[in-house]
């Protein structure tokens, strides 16, 4: 069965907004976190195809999320998002050597680039 609803956990409400506009209007369901902790709370109740990940938050961040998210679900696809990848480099270096795996792309991202890696992990490899 194919999940077609994209979780996206970022504090700041103007990327939550850009996620739900580009993916909504192609088909996909959209939930959102305002953090961590909220979007950890969101996958006890739900799958999801991909997730889309801040790195910086307030409270818990992003390395955090993932560490957790990772002890719930092994296998859903996380995309990090972040401008800020030099200053958690060495956090997410420990979370490789510890076999979590997720995907980094850099902020900010345009609804093509979203809907490319959306469609890219729940629909594979598109052949034009």
């Amino acid at each position: 069965m194919m999940r077609n609803t994209i979780l996206v956990i970022d504090d700041e409400e103007s990327v939550r907004k850009s996620f739900t506009l580009a993916l909504e209007d192609s088909g996909y369901g959209v939930d959102t976190a305002e953090s961590g902790e909220k979007g950890i709370k969101m996958l006890q109740n739900k799958r999801y195809g991909i997730i889309f990940l801040d790195l910086k938050m307030p409270g818990m961040d992003g390395v955090e999320t993932l560490k957790k998210i990772r002890e719930k679900d092994k296998d859903t696809p996380v995309y990090v998002v972040t401008a800020f990848h030099e200053e958690f480099f060495s956090k997410l270096q420990k979370l490789t050597k510890a076999g979590i795996k997720y995907e980094i792309t850099d902020k900010p991202l345009d609804s093509d680039m979203i809907l490319l890696i959306t469609r890219g992990v729940i629909e594979g490899p598109q052949v034009y």
